[in-house]
């Protein structure tokens, strides 16, 4: 079991792709983590007197029409992008696995039921439903991460079931069946640790798509409100000074596109250094 780990840690950290994909996270999740100190200004920090300045040595990524430091915000902005990508991953990976597990494991009417909950649920448009949710709420971040986690668990329970499906045909099922093991036990020590593989490419997945949600959510004003940093706002107020504040809609997009592209490279790498059939 041992050689057999280090293996799969050797087949993954040494995949372009997950290491492609490590750089570009890290480099993101160490200025989220370290932005009081990376910071040169604090994000709130308005200086009617430097409105709109280009980038500068003063100001690495230039400033808004309030003053405030952009390259301030993006770091600080960063902690909110990716916190709401974990959060909300999180609690759709959860919500998922529960709902797979159940209908794989035990199969016939709660399949049923469940499967076609999941049905109803991929009917909506995602974007659309989540709009639709935000509407009626108040637009905090708390609400952004449940909002986005419960309408996007659906393809973890899918992938779940058919793990389980395959899983608890197999013979030391069985045996653990005829031990007198509880239902509950053969799905948590015995079938959840060996479905846990596409489930871990799907979250690391998923936390590049929470990224391009909360920022649209923001860029449309109904996500993360000002004066809270986000870059789908600091994008926001680059499109209404587009003409002379390039930086404000450049380096907010840059950002966005570095994370989702991280987070996607990650997941690619996962899903072939952990499946056996694309080796």
């Amino acid at each position: 079991m041992y050689c057999g780990t280090v293996q799969l840690m050797k087949r993954i950290l040494t995949n372009p792709l997950v290491l492609a994909g490590l750089i570009l996270t890290s480099i993101l999740g160490l200025l989220a983590l370290f932005a009081p100190w990376v910071a040169p200004y604090s994000p709130a920090e308005i200086n009617l007197i430097d409105q709109l300045l280009p980038p500068s040595t003063m100001h690495l990524l230039g400033t808004d029409s309030l003053g405030r430091d952009v390259f301030s915000r993006m770091v600080y902005g960063a902690r909110v992008s990716l916190l709401v990508g974990f959060v909300a991953v999180g609690i759709a990976t959860l919500v998922g696995v529960v709902c797979g597990a159940f209908a794989g494991f035990y199969g016939g009417w709660v399949d049923r039921l469940l499967m076609r909950f999941v049905d109803v649920m991929l009917a909506f448009p995602a974007f659309f439903l989540i709009l639709a949710v935000i509407a009626f709420l108040d637009p905090s971040i708390i609400n952004i991460m449940v909002v986005i986690g419960l309408t996007s668990w659906m393809g973890t329970a899918r992938l779940v079931r058919a793990e389980f499906l395959r899983l608890k045909t197999l013979d030391y099922v069985a045996a653990a069946r005829l031990a007198g093991t509880t239902d509950i036990n053969i799905m948590l020590r015995h079938l959840l640790p060996n479905a846990l593989a596409p489930v871990l490419v799907t979250a690391t997945l998923g936390i590049a798509g929470a990224v391009l949600v909360e920022s649209g959510l923001s860029f449309l004003g109904i996500g993360v409100q000002p004066p809270t940093p986000s870059w789908g706002n600091i994008l926001l107020e680059g499109k209404a000074n587009i003409e002379i504040a390039w930086w404000l809609s450049l380096f907010p997009g840059l950002a966005i596109l570095l994370a989702v592209l991280g987070f996607n490279l990650l997941g690619e790498g996962l899903r072939d250094a952990l499946d056996p059939r694309l080796r």
